[in-house]
């Protein structure tokens, strides 16, 4: 087993534009910055980000998400399977960055995995088409959207840049009271800025009217894929549409990195004709983006897995008690 520093990571990604951005050293330093340890592991050509950390007294919890990096993942096993144990892990959860609707990886569990009842990546989302001209990619939504594109041209709305992490986050928390979700504390979003943007993975824009700051999102790209990770927006001019120009803004901006796809980040983990009856009748958890983000032409997806590797059963019980005891109150 090769165990890699950051800077031999970032070498072994440069052979590898493929990987996801969460496997990344960036990613990996927001998360040391709250709590996780970052290991990184190689075996031949397949590597991976492992995240761990404790969860109560006894029970350390290994992670890896959006990977490993590169196809022979049956080798690189024991390497991780020695990390884990070496930090007393009671488990890996592994959330695959592969599709089920795909052939991207030659196997549909290992052995030695078992389904793991939580994800805590969303499991389903929507991935635009990046591939083509402004007219291709506005050509791809639904009617409703490029109207509403062109109606916040039309109502005086500007998007820029921003280097304003506190407007930002006063519209992440505005949104988060409006629509009943956590948001994070704003230093993880200034953390976040600060690794990515001075590598180029990373945007801020604002939308305004006449100065007014209406909403923002935080974008991330790397090799061929962006995503949308964060954003939120104010309570009023919402009838100028800014959420909708803000996202074609963040697209092209994708596009112009050679990015192929925009991935909208998370729709309730439902099959599509479950997702189009409900749309229209809920907005509990997710359900009230899903109707948003359809609008942009987005292909349906979910990943595969996620996927539990127990190292000491009697404590992964007692994990399970516990998040089930969590989910509950």
């Amino acid at each position: 087993m090769a165990e890699l520093s950051s800077s031999e990571w970032d070498l072994f990604l440069t052979r590898h534009p493929e990987a996801h951005i969460l496997q990344t050293t960036a990613w990996g330093e927001l998360k040391q910055a709250y709590g996780w340890q970052v290991i990184h592991v190689q075996e031949g050509d397949t590597g991976a980000q492992v995240l761990i950390r404790q969860i109560f007294p006894g029970v350390r919890l290994a992670y890896i998400p959006k990977g490993p990096v590169g196809s022979k993942w049956q080798g690189i096993l024991p390497a991780i399977d020695q990390a884990c144990k070496k930090a007393h892990c009671v488990f890996l959860k592994v959330e695959l960055d592969a599709w089920e609707e795909s052939d991207q990886m030659p196997f549909s569990r290992p052995p030695g995995f078992i389904p793991s009842p939580q994800s805590i990546q969303p499991p389903r989302t929507l991935v635009v088409d990046l591939r083509g001209d402004d007219q291709v990619i506005l050509g791809q939504m639904k009617q409703k959207t490029r109207y509403n594109i062109n109606l916040a041209l039309k109502k005086g709305v500007v998007i820029h840049p921003t280097t304003d992490l506190d407007i930002f986050h006063s519209l992440i928390e505005l949104t988060a009271q409006r629509d009943r979700f956590g948001a994070h504390h704003i230093d993880y979003y200034r953390r976040a800025y600060q690794l990515f943007h001075p590598l180029g993975q990373c945007e801020l824009f604002l939308a305004e009217y006449e100065h007014e700051p209406l909403a923002a999102l935080m974008v991330f790209a790397f090799g061929k894929r962006a995503w949308y990770f964060y954003g939120g927006s104010a309570n009023v001019h919402r009838e100028r549409m800014p959420n909708y120009l803000l996202q074609w803004e963040a697209m092209r901006w994708a596009r112009s990195l050679g990015c192929q796809e925009y991935d909208l980040w998370g729709v309730p983990d439902a099959d599509l004709a479950a997702l189009e009856e409900g749309f229209s009748q809920r907005n509990d958890g997710l359900w009230g983006v899903y109707r948003f983000k359809r609008g942009f032409g987005g292909e349906l997806r979910r990943s595969k897995g996620p996927l539990d590797r127990v190292y000491r059963p009697a404590l992964y019980h007692l994990y399970l008690v516990w998040q089930k005891s969590r989910r509950s109150e």
